[in-house]
């Protein structure tokens, strides 16, 4: 008989969702678009959350003739450290989720950072179709935070803003490329994506803690009691 608490995945709130981005996840900041918030329990503590939205890129379908709704984005995966299920496992658990929820979907897209040390580990362990790097985007920097928006969020209904801003120094420009994964949710999405199948990109350091993967705890990322008690049952809200 496993020792192991038992391992729950459901819909958590945007409170615990927000708190395990912050706490658990590099970027310490939620995103910015629709979310789906799909909670991480085992037995019954708060572990962690996976989220799902449209992500930052608009034409994210068309590469794949699909329609807007048909395609989500693995924005976050944020895990308290020391959690015991696997990363893969909480995610392919996550998706069957979603799909019930949301059974017009045909494929899931996300992104592994090497800037961040970050090689897509989760998404091979998932057997997820690597499909390259993705082309230099643009993105802006703030000078004052660090924190990087999208260059087409940031200029979305704001013409010149860029521009003024940069001449300003409240922003720069940084150019990225990512590693790209697919995830099909049928298999006649899976044939028709395999072609863009590539080798996986392999690990760039000893230590590799995923894009969408657990990173390391910084000074008070543990959850108070409080917190920790009053998620354990929080539901419904996507």
């Amino acid at each position: 008989m496993s020792s192991r608490p038992e391992l729950k995945i459901d819909w958590c709130t945007h409170e615990a969702a927000k708190y395990a981005v912050e706490n658990w996840h590099y970027s310490k900041r939620m995103p910015k678009s629709k979310l789906v918030k799909v909670g991480v329990w085992e037995g019954k503590v708060f572990t962690g959350v996976v989220i799902f939205g449209s992500g930052a890129c608009p034409q994210i379908a068309k590469p794949y003739k699909l329609q807007q709704t048909e395609v989500a984005e693995l924005v976050r995966v944020a895990l308290k450290p020391g959690h015991i299920y696997e990363t893969t496992k909480c995610v392919a658990l996550a998706i069957r989720l979603l799909r019930r929820q949301s059974p017009t979907l045909r494929l899931i897209v996300s992104y592994a950072d090497p800037e961040q040390g970050h090689h897509g580990g989760i998404y091979q362990g998932g057997n997820w179709i690597y499909s390259g790097p993705t082309s230099p985007t643009e993105w802006f920097e703030l000078v004052a935070t660090g924190e990087r928006i999208h260059s087409h969020v940031y200029k979305r209904g704001q013409r010149g803003r860029a521009t003024r801003d940069k001449a300003a120094g409240v922003i720069r420009s940084v150019s990225l490329v990512k590693h790209k994964y697919l995830m099909p949710l049928d298999d006649e999405m899976r044939k028709k994506i395999e072609p863009l199948r590539k080798p996986y990109p392999k690990r760039v350091r000893s230590v590799d803690s995923d894009t969408s993967a657990i990173h390391a705890e910084m000074g008070g990322a543990n959850p108070t009691r409080t917190l920790s008690d009053s998620v354990a049952s929080q539901r419904g809200d996507k």
